[in-house]
């Protein structure tokens, strides 16, 4: 085991708690992260500096949510694709996703520092490999969808290395973390097992600076980090067995912001873990990537 960046103690900075806390995400016009919680039908948002905490309630299950360069931002519900603006608390789709898949749902994504979103989908009721991965691009001032890659259960943590040449993504159900090669126009291939886990399955990802992923252990109670040659490195504890994805964020990207969840804890678990559901927020002294945005020209009413 090799030696990581260097972290400070988590703490907790939002006891709600979540249900299926998921999909961290910092906001850089905001400073604020944002997450949501999936099973509980909401988006959440938290301002570090002022402690201000603000909730919205969404139509349907909101697996992720990225920003837009207009200050709306990119949500991912059961159905599809929707604009989601902080100022009304509105939705509006904006691209359906499988609509010949009525039992699944959109899970995690990420927008990578070339503007290109890349996302799962899972079958919900978690037996069946109906989920893909998919990425998303700009089209004449549309959503263009492409289909990546298929046959998972659970897709999670879709997230690229910093020179945008490998992408990692999760299928939880088999403890796998794959890594597959991304050409400059954003074509994946080779894909191959980069990573299996143990004691815990693999949620959401997010990649420092440096390339070291940072994985979310659901049913693991720790963050597992890997360096870029896949070499593990310390895991960071946390107080909830259930801890789904962290994001990067502050003004020079050295604080993780860490979402958990209650899902799936029994009645002593929750008084054993009674902050299960937080957010969490800790120093470390390797930068996360910076938060890109998805750019979109179609106009969104307010």
């Amino acid at each position: 085991m090799r030696e990581g960046p260097m972290c400070g103690v988590p703490r907790c900075v939002w006891d709600l708690p979540a249900m299926l806390g998921e999909g961290p995400v910092w906001s850089e016009a905001e400073q604020a992260v944002y997450f949501v919680d999936i099973v509980g039908k909401a988006i959440h948002r938290y301002r570090p500096e002022s402690g201000e905490r603000t909730s919205w309630p969404a139509p349907d299950r909101p697996g992720f949510l990225v920003p837009l360069a207009d200050g709306t931002f990119l949500c991912g519900l059961r159905d599809g694709l929707h604009r989601f603006s902080p100022a009304t608390g509105r939705f509006g789709l904006d691209l359906p996703v499988e609509p010949d898949q009525p039992g699944n749902r959109i899970n995690d994504g990420h927008v990578d520092r070339f503007g290109r979103l890349w996302f799962g989908t899972m079958h919900d009721a978690e037996t069946d490999p109906t989920g893909s991965l998919y990425s998303v691009r700009q089209d004449r001032g549309a959503l263009s969808i492409r289909r990546e890659d298929t046959g998972y259960v659970v897709s999670n943590g879709p997230a690229l290395s910093p020179d945008g040449r490998t992408l990692y993504h999760n299928h939880s159900p088999a403890r796998t973390v794959y890594a597959f090669d991304v050409s400059p126009e954003g074509t994946l291939s080779n894909r191959r097992v980069f990573a299996t886990l143990q004691d815990g399955y693999p949620d959401g990802v997010a990649v420092d600076s440096a390339g070291f992923l940072w994985i979310g252990v659901w049913d693991g109670g720790r963050i597992e980090r890997l360096a870029p040659d896949g070499t593990r490195v310390e895991p960071i504890p946390m107080p909830a067995r259930n801890v789904t994805k962290v994001a990067f964020g502050g003004a020079d990207y050295r604080t993780v912001f860490v979402t958990t969840a209650r899902k799936g804890l029994s009645a002593r678990q929750l008084v054993d873990q009674p902050l299960s559901g937080s957010l969490f927020a800790f120093g470390t002294s390797i930068a996360g990537q910076k938060q890109a945005t998805f750019t979109l020209d179609a106009p969104f009413a307010l």
